[in-house]
């Protein structure tokens, strides 16, 4: 399996390193293998790995800037702490006055939740946004005020929010990197991860809805996100996408247009997905090392009990290191465990497995070391003659 280049290093229990194998790949074959990220027209992004939390591209991804209905993965994240689906609401008069996109909600109109959340992540409804902050926390101040709360304890620093529904409102920003953080997390919400991965969703009145996602379906491994439009905003989106065991966040602010946004967010994406191989960090079938037992007998080969296979980065060197006794002490039994293998990716642990003898060796009788005695012996008197 492809993967990234190696370093191996082993550590015998005494303490005494030494290098067992080098790159097996030179250095700028590897850079020149690994594909640079693409030219993107939005004004900021940020491509981050979910296998390593390694930002992996990024221009501006710290600016605070308006993002557009972005915002009503945080309006969803929040209000689904204080509202069920299966509850029924009423629309408030300042519901049904938001402009722009909509589900037709009508003041006095009774709604399940259920509808509300999924004409704020599918369609990207207004009035359905605000209706669902108004029967989270009894009005819409209130609950920007729990909106902002909660973008505090995530830690989204650069984030201030003035609304439910990201209209264009003076102070109302976020950066491509806090948004980042609150997609991944709203998706660990499976009712947000549901709908925010719908092309179209039924309401409860029958209405089939269609998601201004245009990349659902289009590309591999598209989990979820929220898109956001607005004239400061520009065309912005949020999207996470996971092809076995490696998962991309992308986020783009700013896009010229519809088509540039999409185009701008699947490169980003696929350029994420294209930068892990998945690779067996683990080969049962190698030997990692030879250990001496004395005695004249052959050196034990250890190697690894069984194959361990993870996303390893194209950017990166995995470095192994191999912790084993400097002479094994006899009897050795095949499968015996005499030490760890340790492979990393910086500071991260990407795989560790023991290590275990490949044979067995018996310890020799009597006669067979007074035997070996003797050699050795006569082999030192020989070489001390002149």
């Amino acid at each position: 399996m492809g993967g990234g280049w190696l370093v191996s290093v082993a550590v015998p229990f005494r303490a005494v390193t030494r290098l067992l194998a080098v790159v097996v790949a030179a250095l700028a074959l590897c850079a020149a293998a690994q594909a640079a990220a693409p030219v993107v027209q939005a004004r900021a992004y940020v491509v981050q790995s979910s296998v390593d939390g390694h930002t992996l591209a990024a221009r501006e991804a710290t600016t605070p800037r308006p993002m557009a209905s972005i915002t009503k993965l945080m309006t969803a994240f929040v209000a689904l702490r204080y509202v069920s689906l299966d509850d029924v609401v009423t629309v408030p008069a300042a519901a049904a006055a938001i402009g722009e996109s909509s589900l037709d909600l009508r003041a006095g109109e009774r709604v399940p939740v259920r509808d509300l959340v999924i004409g704020t992540l599918v369609p990207s409804a207004n009035d359905a946004a605000t209706a669902l902050a108004v029967a989270a926390a009894g009005s819409v101040p209130r609950f920007v005020a729990l909106m902002n709360g909660e973008a505090r304890r995530l830690g989204l620093r650069r984030t201030h929010y003035r609304n439910p529904h990201g209209l264009d409102q003076p102070g109302h920003v976020s950066t491509a990197r806090d948004i980042a953080v609150l997609l991944r997390t709203a998706l660990r919400n499976p009712v947000i991860r549901e709908y925010a991965g719908m092309r179209r969703a039924r309401l409860s009145d029958g209405r089939v809805v269609e998601s201004t996602d245009n990349l659902l379906g289009r590309v591999s491994g598209m989990v979820g996100g929220k898109t956001g439009h607005t004239a400061l905003a520009g065309w912005s989106q949020a999207a996470f996408a996971r092809v076995g065991g490696v998962g991309i966040t992308a986020v783009v602010l700013g896009s010229p247009s519809e088509a540039q946004r999409d185009a701008d967010l699947a490169a980003l994406l696929r350029y994420g997905l294209r930068s892990y191989r998945m690779s067996k960090v683990v080969d049962p079938a190698r030997t990692y090392a030879t250990i001496p037992v004395g005695w004249g007998r052959p050196p034990v080969r250890a190697v690894a009990p069984r194959a361990i296979v993870r996303p390893a980065s194209a950017q990166r060197p995995l470095v192994e290191r191999v912790v084993l006794p400097a002479v094994a002490t006899l009897p050795v039994a095949a499968g015996q465990r005499l030490g760890t293998l340790v492979v990393t990716d910086g500071s991260r642990v990407v795989a560790r497995s023991p290590l275990v003898a490949a044979g067995s060796q018996s310890t020799p009788g009597r006669p067979a070391k007074a035997w070996w005695v003797a050699r050795r012996t006569v082999h030192h008197l020989v070489e001390a003659l002149p």
